[in-house]
C-alpha cells in the first residue's frame, strides 16, 4: 500500500541555482517511475521558506505491520474467541428507546 512520504529540500540564501538544479535532478533521478512527485514552495519572509518535494512510496515492512493492526489485518473475523464473545454480547438485556432504536443510556457525574 503506497503512502505519502515528505522530504524537505532547505533553500539558504546562498544557495545557486546551479545546485538547486543539481540536487532536484538527483531527487527526481532517485524516485521510482510510479512516486508522483509534488514540489510547492513553503515558508514566508520571517521563518524562511523550503522547496516540500512529496512523493509516494511502498510502506516497508516494519510499517505495513504496525498499519495491519490498525486495520483490523492481524485480527480475522473467522476467530472463534471473537463469536463466542460476540454471543455472550448478544445475551446482555438493554433497553431501546423507543422512536430512536438507540440504547437507553445511564449518565453519571463525577467531581
Amino acid at each position: 500500500m503506497p503512502t505519502r512520504v515528505r522530504d524537505f529540500i532547505e533553500i539558504s540564501d546562498y544557495t545557486s541555482l546551479d545546485a538547486l538544479i543539481n540536487v532536484l535532478a538527483a531527487v527526481r533521478d532517485s524516485l521510482p517511475a510510479d512516486a508522483e512527485p509534488e514540489m510547492k514552495l513553503r515558508g514566508d519572509d520571517v521563518f524562511g521558506r523550503r522547496l516540500t518535494i512529496s512523493y509516494l512510496r511502498e510502506l516497508t515492512t516494519e510499517e505495513a505491520e504496525c498499519h495491519a493492526r490498525y486495520t483490523g489485518g492481524v485480527i480475522s473475523d473467522e476467530d472463534p474467541s471473537l463469536d463466542d464473545l460476540r454471543a455472550k454480547l448478544d445475551k446482555v438485556p438493554f433497553e431501546r428507546d423507543g422512536a430512536d432504536n438507540v440504547a437507553k443510556r445511564r449518565i453519571r457525574r463525577v467531581a
